[in-house]
């Protein structure tokens, strides 16, 4: 709604902009005019004289022909001025001389030259100082007239500077000014859509159409009505003449066929004039179009009337059944480009008329400002296409948050049983644990002494102190669980603290070399425990089979290694042979926190090294 409301607020704007400039022209009254001349033409070298009426236009007279004339007009005063007057031309030449009772007044460009600059399009203003002026004034002006270019003279205004300066102020805003504006405009919004065609690409689409094309037809027409109506700004135009022409005049076909084309996309036409046959058929005249401008630069001016009545057919027909759909089921936009359409062929037709027709020499186009229609209607479409899409992502954003919700939701469920599922692996595990341990530890000292009570050969004291190994087992396990999590030393003080006074009872001197270590954030409670089940297997195997008499338990921190070594000076074992159950469970738990386990052992020292890194 707020870009329709824009739209037409603009619209009203530029109609009421026409209308004041139109009004502006008729509303200044007019001082002098001068309509009378004689004449004096000179085409391929024969001159010919004859008396006319101002204005005169080259081109009803000598159609496709160049050449020069000389016009003389009495300028008859009551009285000698004694303040300059100024002399006014709504067009003049393509180049001209003015002179005033043989004084010099103005000129621009060189007579002798054909198709060089033209400095005819726009209205040309002359002070005539009061010493030049009498009571009976001779005014003389030289042309050069050019081919199919609206060379010619039109009737001059003389009078006091408040009475010609509204005049030529109210014809140069429109022809100049305005003209300024509009190309101002058509290059902005043709910018603009050139870079939506550039950035607004669709990944999804495959290659050669990720592109919006009606963007791209969009800026095609802005530039080449720009390059169109812009060449009243220059006198000079870039290239050679005989070039300019040709783009000239092809910027007109392009224009026609990127109007129609951006037509035909923005409402998705599929008329019986359909897009295709209108891509055809602009192809083709546009390929004509080039042959037909350089016919006419040498001379053949049928061929461009042929022409443009070629562009004329194809854009009626389109613009007809265009319309007709547009007011029988076309949409707002369908509409609304419909109505530029027959504004365009309406302001075609009135400068067409008056132009071709009438011959009128220095009126003002006003086709230089009805492009600008399609500008706005860019612009409205581009409002609307944002607000579309901004309304799609709000949907979008409200529907993801919706889905988000609902998976935040199934999320927090599954969240609860996977923890109620890890709670119940962790009472799980930590069973498995205690079992293990109970099987590795307890359980095995009680089968040792169930052995040696059933060989009916050991001594009291030994089935003693296998069960109270078993009772170490199990109170180093409950310590075990009340350890914090990496704290090695503490774990080696409280093995010191249950195994020293068994150390001592069996005769072992124990010497403690170990140093404070920082917690292990990576051992765990589990990782504890098997930390704790090596030491004290280690250990445990120096009181029963080592028949040691000193021990020696270090442990260092290097970096981020820890180093913890059992060394005692016992009869020692072979390494070579099968190990038994007690050393395959300490490889099994090294492996499981991610130790190194090295044991070396020769008579009279056995050392037992544990490297976490």
């Amino acid at each position: 709604m707020r870009g329709a409301r824009l739209l037409r607020v603009l619209l009203g704007g530029i109609a009421g902009w026409l209308l004041w400039l139109g009004l502006a022209l008729g509303a200044q009254a007019a001082p002098q005019q001068l309509t009378q001349a004689r004449v004096q033409v000179e085409i391929d070298g024969r001159l010919q004289s004859a008396d006319a009426t101002l204005p005169y236009v080259w081109d009803q007279w000598h159609k496709g022909r160049q050449g020069h004339a000389v016009f003389e007009l009495s300028m008859p005063l009551a009285e000698v001025p004694a303040e300059p007057v100024l002399l006014y031309f709504t067009r003049l030449g393509n180049a001209y001389e003015v002179r005033l009772n043989g004084n010099l007044l103005d000129s621009q460009g060189r007579l002798a030259r054909f198709d060089g600059a033209d400095h005819g399009m726009v209205p040309r203003l002359m002070t005539i100082p009061a010493g030049v002026l009498q009571r009976d004034n001779r005014l003389e002006i030289r042309i050069r007239a050019d081919r199919a270019r609206r060379a010619g003279v039109a009737s001059p205004w003389v009078g006091t500077r408040a009475e010609i300066l509204p005049l030529y102020e109210s014809d140069y805003r429109q022809r100049v000014t305005g003209t300024q504006v509009a190309v101002i405009m058509g290059l902005l919004v043709g910018t603009v859509a050139l870079a939506l065609w550039w950035t607004q690409v669709d990944p999804t689409q495959p290659a050669g159409r990720r592109r919006e094309p009606l963007y791209l037809f969009a800026a095609v027409a802005e530039y080449m009505w720009s390059l169109r109506v812009g060449n009243v700004l220059f006198a000079q135009p870039p290239l050679p003449r005989f070039w300019w022409d040709i783009v000239f005049t092809e910027a007109i076909g392009v224009w026609i066929a990127a109007m129609l084309m951006f037509s035909a996309l923005a409402v998705d036409w599929h008329g019986r004039f359909s897009r295709a046959a209108l891509e055809r058929a602009l192809k083709l005249l546009l390929v004509l179009g080039i042959f037909c401008a350089v016919g006419a630069q040498w001379g053949q001016l049928w061929l461009l009337t042929l022409w443009y009545a070629g562009l004329g057919v194809v854009s009626l027909c389109f613009v007809a059944e265009y319309s007709w759909a547009a007011l029988r089921r076309g949409t707002r936009l369908h509409r609304l480009i419909a109505a530029a359409l027959v504004f365009n062929v309406c302001v075609g037709v009135r400068d067409w008329a008056v132009f071709r027709l009438q011959m009128a020499h220095g009126g003002n186009s006003l086709m230089r400002y009805s492009s600008l229609l399609f500008g706005l209607l860019l612009i409205y479409i581009v409002l609307r296409r944002f607000r579309e899409a901004g309304a799609k992502v709000r949907e979008l954003l409200a529907t993801m948050e919706q889905q988000v919700a609902a998976k935040e939701q199934a999320l927090q469920a599954s969240y609860a049983q996977v923890e109620q599922l890890a709670r119940e692996q962790e009472r799980v595990n930590e069973r498995t644990r205690i079992l293990r341990d109970l099987h590795d530890g307890v359980g095995a000292h009680i089968s040792a002494a169930i052995r040696q009570l059933e060989s009916g050969k050991a001594r009291h004291d030994d089935v003693l102190l296998t069960l109270r190994d078993s009772l170490d087992q199990i109170k180093l396990s409950i310590d075990a669980m009340h350890l914090p999590a990496g704290d090695v030393t503490g774990l080696l003080a409280n093995l010191r603290y249950r195994l020293e006074p068994k150390l001592s009872a069996a005769g072992i001197a124990l010497h403690w070399d170990v140093d404070w270590i920082a917690p292990l954030a990576r051992l765990d409670a589990a990782g504890m425990r098997h930390l704790q089940y090596m030491v004290f297997e280690s250990l445990s195997n120096v009181l029963q089979h080592a028949r040691a008499s000193e021990l020696r338990i270090a442990a260092k921190a290097g970096g981020t290694r820890v180093c913890i070594r059992i060394e005692d000076n016992g009869q020692g074992f072979d390494t070579a042979r099968p190990r038994r159950n007690g050393l395959l469970s300490l490889q099994d738990r090294a492996r499981a926190i991610g130790a190194t386990l090295g044991i070396e052992s020769i008579a009279g020292r056995t050392v037992v090294e544990i490297t976490l890194g």
